[in-house]
């Protein structure tokens, strides 16, 4: 294929000096950072030819904005040539029109009108938002569009609560009868917020690497999608839908889908719920899980090992590079092979944190093994998780 794959995660938990090797791309690879947003998302690409997407803008404050900032500044980004606003919701768009008084943006794409439009943070945001596109380039975009991201394949696979039907050409497995819509099982939907059930998402193909995002794409809306037959195929990377809640990630969309390696964006308090990590530990082939943060819903019998919880004290900037991928990480990293392992671990980071606290001071959260952790095994993992190898 002549081409080698780079997978850059980036965790800005405040500005903080990034390592050497956390360069601007030099247009031979595809790399993606996923900020945390404390349970929210924004989650930047960078095309092999440099281009770049902003998927998601956070929330509002100071907070997400700066990181999302810090890590446009790390990775050399010097304009916004695609924002992708998967929906309409705070968490999501938050910092969007602070991001573009210093980056600029090139064209926007979103799923048209929020169906929550009588509420009032939507009405003001909606209204910003459209004196935003009176100057900047807008598509509503509609299942099949493609994306002009220059060196992958983008499609968008669902819209305005309107799935694709039409199989993604040459994917694996598209196209499809899925056995496992005769075993979906309906959720209560009526406390989903509704706009969830409208996330606009694609599917992005860099040579035979394959990610999905479909933002916060709801139980019922994944099986309109996936049912009877799977447009999309597989896929290597999946950014689990609505931060791992549980109103999401139905085993007929993630069993059928069958990621290599899934990313949880959640918060400590939100996501990560144990219907979800179920899910994806008994899906086929998964060979490791990455979360933002610790779940407290999770807990020790679910939370990826501390490694695969890009979470320290004080906080780390990561980036994962193909530099760091010729080592590798001593152990196995999937489920349910390290599934002891990670329970006995979390226990004992728990335990070590207690008693080398300063007394008085409270544990906000589960610090995963060592501080001090040498990152370029946590690349080397994920590159063992997901064969890049056969990627090159």
């Amino acid at each position: 294929m002549g081409r080698a794959l780079s997978l850059s995660i980036m965790l800005a938990m405040c500005v903080l000096p990034i390592a050497a090797s956390a360069q601007a791309p030099s247009g031979k690879t595809l790399d993606i950072y996923y900020i945390d947003t404390e349970g929210g998302q924004s989650t930047l690409f960078v095309s092999p030819t440099g281009q770049t997407l902003l998927v998601d803008a956070g929330n509002s404050g100071e907070r997400d904005l700066n990181r999302i900032l810090e890590v446009l500044k790390v990775a050399g980004v010097k304009q916004i040539d695609h924002f992708w606003l998967t929906h309409y919701h705070g968490d999501h768009y938050g910092s969007l029109i602070d991001i573009a008084k210093q980056v600029p943006i090139k064209h926007l794409y979103d799923h048209g009108p929020s169906i929550e439009g009588d509420r009032p943070n939507i009405i003001k945001f909606q209204a910003a938002y459209a004196e935003f596109y009176k100057t900047i380039p807008r598509t509503i975009v509609k299942p099949g569009d493609t994306l002009p991201f220059t060196g992958t394949d983008t499609t968008a696979v669902m819209s305005d609560s309107v799935p694709m039907k039409t199989p993604i050409a040459q994917a694996p497995g598209a196209g499809r009868p899925n056995p496992l819509c005769a075993e979906h099982k309906p959720l209560d939907e009526s406390k989903v917020d509704p706009d969830n059930h409208h996330s606009a998402g694609f599917v992005m193909n860099y040579g035979r690497f394959r990610t999905i995002d479909l933002g916060d794409l709801t139980w019922s809306r994944e099986f309109m999608l996936m049912c009877p037959n799977n447009p999309i195929g597989t896929v290597d990377l999946y950014l689990t839908n609505h931060h791992g809640l549980d109103q999401s990630g139905a085993p007929a969309f993630v069993h059928a889908i069958q990621p290599r390696v899934a990313i949880m964006n959640n918060g400590t308090r939100k996501g990560g719920a144990v219907q979800t990590f179920q899910t994806l530990e008994t899906s086929p082939g998964l060979e490791g899980i990455w979360q933002l943060h610790w779940s407290y819903a999770g807990g020790v019998e679910h939370n990826a090992p501390g490694v695969m919880i890009p979470i320290s004290t004080p906080p780390t900037n990561w980036r994962l590079s193909s530099a760091a991928l010729r080592r590798r990480l001593p152990e196995p990293v999937g489920w349910p092979r390290t599934r002891r392992r990670t329970t006995s671990r979390c226990r004992r980071a728990l335990m070590d944190r207690s008693r080398s606290r300063t007394p008085g001071t409270a544990i906000r959260e589960p610090t995963p093994l060592s501080r001090k952790h040498d990152f370029s095994d946590v690349a080397a993992g994920l590159h063992q998780a997901m064969g890049f190898g056969s990627l090159l």
